[in-house]
């Protein structure tokens, strides 16, 4: 049984930037690609990024592109999301997830793990 821990988050003010970090466990992580979603309050769970095996494909929300970069280090068995320049509509609850897939999709009910989440505040 996979889990995921992710970290990072906080209380930041506009234009900062944060980086969150996601563990995973009790999963042959370099053969899963991985995702991070947010959810905020009132909102539905929307894609963020994902990213496929070894970090060759990777696909940004529109979003939150050329702001934000997912990167993975398989050794660390951990995923990260870079936030730069962020905004105050980027607050919600970011979540880590996994999906054993040839290739990383977008959709979050194809995710198979998921963390518990980490809560990103950005003040204006």
């Amino acid at each position: 049984q996979g889990h995921l821990i992710e970290s990072g988050g906080g209380l930041v003010q506009a234009g900062a930037s944060l980086r969150l970090s996601c563990a995973a466990s009790g999963l042959t992580f370099r053969s899963y690609c991985m995702g991070w979603f947010r959810q905020a309050p009132g909102k539905e769970r929307e894609f963020v990024a994902t990213i496929g095996w070894r970090g060759a494909t990777t696909h940004y929300a529109d979003s939150v592109k050329g702001r934000f970069t997912i990167s993975r280090d398989d050794a660390k068995i951990t995923v990260y999301l870079q936030m730069n320049s962020l905004k105050p509509e980027d607050t919600a609850v970011y979540y880590c997830a996994a999906q054993i897939r040839v290739a990383p999709t977008t959709t979050a009910y194809e995710y198979d793990y998921w963390g518990q989440g980490t809560q990103v505040t950005v003040s204006s």
